[in-house]
């Protein structure tokens, strides 16, 4: 394990049953009562589970797997393909990215927060005594931790200092209190993975947006940090560095020269850089070399979908390996024995669930198989890909979940859900909750990739940047066009959803294509830029000041006053379901408050679900139950129902 990951805290849909069973730890305004027939009939699809790979144990064949048997995902361990999962930490706050101390494997560190703030700390698990000890300060954000290659220190950046800049520390796991600080930085993106054989040299990232950061080399004794990448004409993108084998290079994902992202090596004497291993008109998304540093394995994104390649670290030739099904391959990880590769692998037939491949053999083997909730796999819906042209004759690619004519005949109602970011992508994975609405309800489900997502390029990455941000609302708009000329599609009934960046553009669609739309959800989404970017956490400002636009100079200080929903809330006149946690970190709970005040001051209807134990959305099992019956009732009263 090379790398302890932060696993944020994912935007999901939820509710309970009657309002005098509301959790005391909901506010739940203008919700009715949930009807007992919602809960009995939805109560299958409250039950999914989904695993993710966290790592290898160094010296067995074992996995680390994070996923939820009761309240929230913990730690647990799985001894071979399709074997029990033994849960190992049984705490009250959803358990982070793990993994073993190298080499021999005598504990696990994992990362974790409370109440959905973001401000991570790290633990030491013994599997001895099953005790847990912290080992951060317990109050500043804490996040990237990376062993040494023999096991006996991690680095990892914390805000501690000012609660701003990312500096980079040292702690010997074993050894609480043995923290200390190796460099003080600037700025909030900074991150540190790879380490040197002799362990005194670490590679660092600083990231400063999606299209722009830069890699340098960490001297550990001699404290000092330097650039390896050069800063030319062109912003650059890296991602991914490690050492080559004879450590006079780099690998690198790079979209330096190229519209996507590709594998490069950088020698390290002179800094040039070149590409490395076959070209592909897609972006390696991540990449991950074997701990002899002889292969490397990669996941390509082809428009949406996961293709794994591996190749050999020398000669950049590929080798070959076995097609896996169309879904999203994340987590990539090689065992110490060079010849097994962890991953988590989901599908829209199959949720997260953690695979090997052993390289030797090409089998590719199930370590867990979540449960489903009883259903079968069968029903659920494998989505369409389509393209449709945009306002501007830009290409905007959707996947399109339909539920199964004979059941549900005619033309379709639809729920448009956008993702947040505004940089992620829409991508062909599990439905998990969302079958409902395609096997129960009958509608159908459509995720567009607006101007703006990843995965299509750096062109297209930066087609909503700054001045131009409503461009993607007006893709909205010409997704909408294309629905109307669908004969199986119901136009006059549309929805839309989204959560975070998404959530502005539930609202900014309803605002500019209300007159088609009869009724948005917007989860822990931005209602006016100037209040998100002044009370967005510290560390976070100056990195969405680059995607959003800086509101300290006076023209876009204008325009995003211009374009801020809340200034327009007049303009809302359907209904609208507001869900927000009360310790999101990255949108502000002013940001769900100020809308829901300003459209029912208008005489808007607003449904409003705050909880307090939460973040940038739910991660708690019960407060996404209430939310998903919340919208389930929502949907039907606004969406589904007859005039």
């Amino acid at each position: 394990m090379s790398q302890i990951p932060t696993t944020l805290a994912v935007i999901g849909l939820s509710t309970t049953i009657l309002s005098a069973q509301v959790p005391d730890n909901l506010v739940v305004e203008g919700i009715p009562p949930i009807p007992a027939e919602i809960r009995q009939k939805a109560e299958r699809y409250l039950d999914f589970r989904a695993a993710s790979f966290q790592g290898w144990h160094p010296t067995k064949r074992e996995m680390l797997v994070v996923t939820r048997f009761g309240e929230t995902p913990q730690l647990h361990a799985v001894k071979f393909p399709g074997g029990a999962r033994k849960q190992l930490t049984f705490l009250p706050e959803p358990v982070g990215g793990a993994g073993y101390q190298p080499k021999e494997g005598r504990y696990v560190l994992f990362s974790q927060d409370k109440g959905g703030g973001e401000f991570f700390q790290l633990y030491r698990f013994d599997p001895g005594d099953g005790s847990v000890s912290l080992l951060t300060d317990g109050k500043s954000r804490n996040t990237g931790a990376s062993f040494s290659p023999n096991g006996d220190l991690v680095t990892y950046t914390s805000t501690r200092r000012n609660g701003r800049d990312t500096d980079l520390y040292q702690i010997n796991p074993a050894e609480p209190g043995s923290d200390q600080m190796l460099l003080q930085l600037e700025g909030g993106g900074w991150a540190f993975g790879a380490w040197s054989r002799d362990e005194n040299l670490i590679l660092g990232l600083n990231y400063v947006s999606i299209n722009e950061s830069s890699i340098h080399l960490v001297d550990r004794r001699e404290k000092k940090i330097s650039p390896i990448s050069r800063p030319g004409k062109e912003k650059v993108s890296y991602s991914h560095p490690d050492f080559s084998q004879n450590e006079e290079a780099i690998f690198v994902v790079s979209d330096k020269d190229s519209d996507y992202r590709h594998l490069a090596k950088i020698q390290l004497k002179d800094g040039k850089e070149e590409r490395f291993g076959p070209e592909w008109k897609y972006d390696v998304e991540s990449c991950q070399l074997s701990r002899d540093r002889r292969k490397i394995a990669l996941v390509l994104n082809m428009e949406g979908a996961s293709s794994l390649k591996i190749l050999d670290a020398a000669s950049g030739l590929e080798i070959d390996a076995p097609k896996l099904p169309h879904g999203v391959i994340s987590g990539l990880e090689w065992h110490e024995n060079n010849r097994d590769l962890g991953f988590t692998f989901a599908s829209a037939k199959s949720p997260s669930d953690a695979y090997s491949l052993d390289l030797a053999t090409g089998k590719v083997e199930r370590w867990t198989e979540s449960e489903i909730s009883g259903l079968n796999s069968e029903y659920f819906v494998e989505p369409r890909l389509v393209k449709f042209k945009s306002f501007d004759g830009l290409e905007i690619s959707s996947f399109v979940y339909s539920p199964d004519p004979k059941k549900f005949p005619g033309r379709r109602p639809l729920v448009i859900s956008i993702h947040g970011g505004p940089e992620s992508q829409a991508r062909p994975g599990f439905q998990a909750r969302n079958n409902f609405y395609l096997n129960e309800l009958g509608i159908a489900v459509v995720y567009p990739n607006v101007r703006g997502s990843s995965g299509y390029g750096k062109t297209f990455l930066t087609l909503d940047n700054g001045l131009k941000r409503e461009d993607s609302v007006k893709d909205i708009g010409a997704l909408l066009d294309w629905i109307g000329a669908q004969p199986y599609f119901d136009a006059s009934k549309v929805a839309v959803m989204g959560g975070s960046y998404g959530g502005y553009m539930v609202l900014a669609s309803l605002i500019h294509h209300g007159q088609r739309i009869k009724a948005g959800v917007d989860v822990v989404g931005i209602s006016n830029f100037l209040t998100f970017l002044k009370n967005t956490q510290d560390y976070r400002r100056d990195l969405r000041r680059v995607e959003y636009g800086d509101e300290r100079d006076p023209e876009m200080r204008a325009f995003l006053e211009k374009i801020s929903p809340s200034n327009h809330a007049s303009k809302i006149s359907q209904a609208l379901f507001v869900v927000q946690g009360k310790n999101d970190p990255r949108v502000p709970l002013a940001e769900a408050e100020q809308i829901v005040k300003a459209v029912r001051e208008n005489g808007g209807k607003v449904w409003y679900l705050m909880a307090k134990d939460e973040g940038h959305g739910f991660a708690r099992k019960r407060n996404q139950d209430f939310q998903f019956l919340s919208t389930i009732l929502f949907l039907q009263d606004f969406l589904l129902a007859q005039p």
